[in-house]
């Protein structure tokens, strides 16, 4: 089904505006076509959640004999709840539930039995306000779902349409309210799930990082021996064994360094466990902190959930992203932005600063190049616009992830 997207956004002083949203051409596509906008993106992946949600709200309205219904549940950080099931929905009433009002009925105020709103809505139906007037709908009954520490903290909402009147007080009600308790327990613990998975694999890398880091001895034993008998040669003037084993140490030093820097950043990872969205979160704010350019952290994406090796190198490629900005750009606003459109994910890095970087490669500043090979490891790619005087743009984008993406980009 078709989502709307959720704007998780962080604004900058308000005396600065962007000319422009950021936008994205996908690859091997006509000129012709323009590029996706951030206010007009396509429908966000759906949830691991939704199919199981659908299932069971087909068996809701089968058993209280209900014309449709939806679930919405509040993102990571949202504001707004936004559906992720639906099930007999036509697309105008679907644009329409979100502004039911359920104190709109002659009574004035909806019944409200054990946490179950039940509304008139015939009459409502004829108001100007009440968009929705494609069928002969009577009544709506609304439940919260709601976590373990109490009434008031609610996560979603399941709704549902009659085409006879409802009382709160009855057997539908009831039953409403157990699927409700039901929906509340099956999406705490699927999150409890997935942050405790994301945890474990993150402990699973750090403790590969420091087995790779005792590894470190083995070629320091093979240094040492090497430098021995360095030393014994230079002692007996043997010239040519001085320079042979002088090589091996230097290539010994050059190899090992190469690999465990390697090895450790892909295992070592400083990203927050509880996911991306909260990492890109904490880390726009840390770099307004400390550079003091005001940043704007702009999610379009309701529903970001990508394997925890995506996450790594999303995080680390907008971490040196925003490290190049902080450092080199002059900037005094920047933004991030991710989009999902045309079947890809976008993340978008830009400033206003002065522009004109070349990315060129320098011994011992390879930071645009890692970010392209990390890039790569998740089958996307990098671009990047720097033009003087209009600040530095890059763009980090690849396709949904499939069910083989180990064996895509691996």
């Amino acid at each position: 089904m078709s989502k709307k997207t959720n704007s998780v956004r962080n604004t900058p002083a308000a005396d600065f505006s962007w000319a422009s949203d950021s936008g994205f051409t996908p690859p091997r596509q006509g000129a012709g076509k323009s590029p996706g906008k951030a206010h007009e993106p396509a429908a966000s992946p759906v949830s691991e959640l939704q199919p199981l949600l659908e299932k069971l709200l087909e068996t809701l309205l089968i058993a209280v004999k209900a014309n449709s219904g939806i679930i919405r549940i509040l993102p990571y950080l949202g504001q707004e709840l936004q559906p992720i099931s639906s099930v007999g929905m036509p697309a105008e009433l679907l644009a329409a539930e979100s502004s039911f009002n359920l104190a709109c009925e002659p009574g004035g105020k909806a019944e409200n039995v054990r946490g179950v709103y039940s509304a008139d809505i015939s009459s409502c139906m004829a108001k100007p306000h009440c968009s929705y007037t494609g069928c002969m709908l009577k009544s709506i009954m609304v439940a919260h779902l709601q976590g373990d520490h109490g009434p008031e903290n609610h996560f979603g909402k399941l709704t549902l349409f009659f085409d006879s009147p409802q009382s709160s007080d009855n057997y539908t009600s009831k039953t409403v309210l157990s699927f409700a308790n039901l929906l509340s327990s099956i999406v705490e613990q699927h999150k409890s799930i997935r942050d405790a998975k994301r945890v474990d694999l993150i402990a699973e890398r750090q403790a590969i990082a420091n087995e790779i880091h005792d590894s470190l001895a083995q070629n320091l034993v093979y240094t040492r021996m090497r430098t021995s008998l360095l030393l014994e040669s230079i002692r007996t003037g043997n010239e040519l064994m001085t320079t042979k084993y002088a090589h091996d140490i230097d290539d010994a030093l050059e190899s090992s360094q190469k690999t465990v820097r390697e090895l450790i950043t892909d295992f070592r990872c400083a990203m927050d466990p509880s996911g991306l969205i909260n990492a890109l979160q904490t880390l726009t704010g840390q770099f307004s902190h400390r550079s003091e350019i005001a940043i704007e952290y702009v999610n379009h994406v309701t529903h970001l959930e990508l394997p925890l090796e995506y996450e790594i190198q999303i995080f680390h490629i907008v971490q040196e992203a925003l490290a190049n900005i902080a450092t080199h750009s002059g900037a005094s606003h920047a933004r991030l932005i991710v989009e999902f459109t045309d079947n890809y994910y976008v993340f978008t890095i830009e400033d206003n600063g002065s522009g004109g970087c070349t990315f060129t490669p320098v011994e011992g500043h390879y930071g645009m190049m890692i970010m392209r090979e990390r890039a790569q490891r998740i089958g996307g790619e990098i671009k990047v616009k720097s033009s003087k005087g209009f600040g530095t743009h890059v763009q980090l984008f690849f396709p949904e992830p499939g069910v083989d993406w180990r064996k895509v980009n691996g």
